[in-house]
């Protein structure tokens, strides 16, 4: 692929979340949940706000372009965005549920599998071609998943849906491509916004008090949420759907990496391998361009 923006936004966004787990852990006393709606909820108040106040020009814009849009644009545009931010809430609760419910070993599988079924829905729904090369790094990429999975299957499962329902988003945030990112991210964060409210009152836990959950959610919002979502976004508009998601695998790699030096988390010879032949994979998919979009 071209290192092009585009290519250096995609990798910026996966390194950024990649650290996720920096901002994460001094918040283990707090529910999954309870994170989940504070962090969709303040984005998106903080994205309304900026909206409103420093962009209100480039909203007036953007509308005058959507009334000039045809009538199947317009339907198209909708259907994308709206659908874009269920898909998206949907993966964050399956996420969070997962962390909860099931294990944490499934959470990280979806991670590494949604890279493959990105990459393979793309193929078959965008018509992306792949390159011999990058064949072998989808190949490198299965193995890779089938080591780290020998022996939880149940776990593979919720990490299908999970890695899924990401995969659906990217592709179809693909196809819109016709339009202000920033805008399109509001959008999509009020409806999870939407989704999420009724599911408050009954599951979210004490309203924190401490400053410390509030510092921590001001970083997860701005450095973890909106930035990286917003250069992903961009990034779609000139990168392949199977381009972006092979790059996501920066994220389970630096992962890996706090994992085994900064966490000093207990690592498998096996999980060395896979997550070398995922490095391998990177390269690999890399060596030559594609031989069309």
């Amino acid at each position: 692929m071209p290192l092009n923006k585009y290519f250096f936004y995609a990798l910026f966004s996966f390194i950024i979340w990649g650290f996720f787990s920096l901002a994460l852990k001094p918040l283990h006393n707090y529910p999954s949940i309870d994170i989940l709606f504070y962090r969709v909820f303040f984005s998106t108040i903080l994205l309304l706000l900026l909206n409103v106040t420093l962009r209100k020009d480039i909203v007036k814009n953007s509308w005058n372009t959507f009334l000039t849009f045809s009538k199947k644009e317009k339907k198209q545009f909708l259907t994308l965005t709206i659908g874009g931010g269920f898909l998206l809430v949907l993966n964050w609760f399956l996420f969070m549920y997962a962390v909860n419910h099931v294990s944490l070993q499934s959470a990280s599988f979806a991670y590494l599998i949604c890279p493959i079924i990105t990459t393979v829905l793309a193929f078959f729904l965008l018509k992306e071609r792949l390159n011999q090369w990058q064949w072998i790094a989808v190949l490198l990429c299965i193995i890779s998943c089938i080591l780290l999975a020998y022996g939880h299957v149940q776990d593979l499962i919720y990490s299908l849906i999970i890695a899924t329902s990401f995969a659906l988003y990217l592709i179809s945030q693909r196809k819109n491509g016709n339009f202000d990112k920033f805008i399109i991210l509001t959008i999509q964060l009020v409806i999870a916004s939407f989704v999420l409210f009724p599911f408050f009152p009954k599951y979210a836990g004490p309203i924190p008090t401490a400053s410390l959950f509030y510092n921590m959610m001001a970083l997860i919002v701005i450095l973890f949420t909106i930035i990286p979502l917003y250069l992903n976004l961009y990034a779609l508009k000139g990168m392949n759907s199977s381009a972006v998601g092979i790059l996501m695998y920066t994220n389970p790699l630096i992962h890996f990496i706090l994992a085994l030096f900064y966490f000093k988390e207990n690592v498998q010879i096996t999980q060395l391998i896979a997550y070398g032949l995922i490095a391998l994979s990177i390269v690999v998919f890399n060596i030559k361009k594609k031989t069309t979009s």
